[in-house]
């Protein structure tokens, strides 16, 4: 108990005494010793790493998961490290309602496929939505988040004692100047008003207190310079290895990039074939006479649109457009081509002629000309 109180006595007084060093430094009334430009270098490249990984993480967490709820959630299953339990996304969600919705409209109605094969590849993109966020999460977040509250309190810990060590010798520095100031004062102005005997014993006494204490204060720095050095070189060799943590983002960054490009590619693979199953269930339907035929194959049967079919105009191609079977017709950006529609024909769509080419062509993708 008494070593405890002696320890915390002691830790007291080392605060205090470096709390004043540091007040003083900032009121410009003591020196502070200044680190080496390359460490000052290092420090700097550190904090700034810091930071922005910081700011990438809660970005990138917030662009995975907006819902901040759901990220909160999240946090606080990490800090207890326990697994998250598995959350349905939102695009295998509305799968899943068109496919209940099916069922009760029947799955044998044009609704009712319909919802079926819309909600099969819904649920397709939530499932490649799922493995993104997993893959993004293990290759991408974790090295970042592991940075942030690993080698980075390793350094900050590090950092934190190196100052002290900088206190504690700016200190020491003082002692010194202080004791040799006393010193000096003491052997330029020698009490020769007193000549009796014991004196001058006091005077040889309180010179020789007066060396002593110079002597310990200079051992004291020694001691505190060399602790200050081993800890600036341990503090050195972790700043060095920020250049390390670079190159680790860097790979981390370019599987994240990587991730994405399939997530996305996936989304328009199954777009794609999504389109492709509506278009052909569109065209296989069965069709009355009453009913509208096919704008393209029976409109115009000779092989060449009719430019007065209904108003036919100018338009111009916005984007590249493959087309998904024989009754529509491929697309280049920026060319210009006859489109005209036909009674009964989908208003989402147009008869496009380029030469003695013709097919379906979708209006989103055309500017129309005057």
């Amino acid at each position: 108990m008494d070593f405890n109180v002696k320890k915390l006595a002691s830790d007291a007084g080392m605060f205090f005494t470096r709390a004043v060093q540091f007040t003083e430094e900032k009121l410009g009334q003591a020196e502070k010793t200044e680190l080496d430009p390359h460490l000052e270098n290092l420090l700097s490249k550190a904090d700034s790493t810091k930071n922005w990984t910081e700011k990438i993480l809660r970005q990138t967490e917030v662009l995975l998961q907006p819902n901040p709820s759901a990220r909160i959630e999240e946090f606080i299953y990490d800090k207890l490290d326990k697994k998250l339990p598995s959350r349905t996304t939102n695009a295998e969600l509305l799968g899943q309602y068109m496919l209940d919705a099916a069922k009760e409209f029947g799955a044998d109605t044009p609704y009712g496929g319909t919802l079926i094969t819309v909600g099969e590849y819904q649920r397709k993109l939530g499932g490649a939505e799922r493995e993104f966020l997993h893959t993004s999460a293990v290759t991408f977040l974790s090295p970042l988040r592991n940075f942030l509250e690993g080698d980075w309190r390793t350094i900050s810990k590090e950092r934190r004692l190196l100052e002290n060590r900088r206190l504690d010798l700016d200190i020491c520095k003082a002692r010194v100047k202080k004791a040799k100031q006393a010193e000096a004062k003491a052997a330029a102005t020698p009490d020769f008003q007193e000549t009796r005997p014991r004196n001058y014993v006091l005077s040889a006494s309180a010179s020789a207190l007066l060396s002593e204490e110079v002597d310990k204060a200079e051992h004291e720095l020694r001691v505190a310079q060399t602790e200050f050095d081993r800890q600036a070189e341990v503090t050195r060799l972790l700043l060095e290895g920020i250049s390390s943590t670079h190159l680790n983002h860097l790979r981390c960054l370019q599987d994240f990039a990587e991730a994405q490009a399939t997530y996305y590619a996936q989304c328009h693979h199954y777009m794609q074939d999504l389109q492709r199953e509506l278009n052909r269930c569109a065209n296989s339907a069965p069709q009355s006479a009453a009913s509208c035929p096919d704008p393209v194959s029976s409109a115009f049967p000779s092989g060449r649109l009719s430019p007065g079919a209904s108003g036919s105009r100018k338009a111009k191609v916005l984007y590249d457009y493959d087309a998904h079977d024989a009754s529509e017709l491929s697309l280049l950006a920026d060319e210009v081509i006859t489109v005209y529609t036909v009674p009964g024909m989908d208003p989402d769509w147009l008869v496009g002629e380029r030469g003695n080419e013709k097919g379906k062509v979708p209006v989103t993708y055309l500017e129309l000309l005057s």
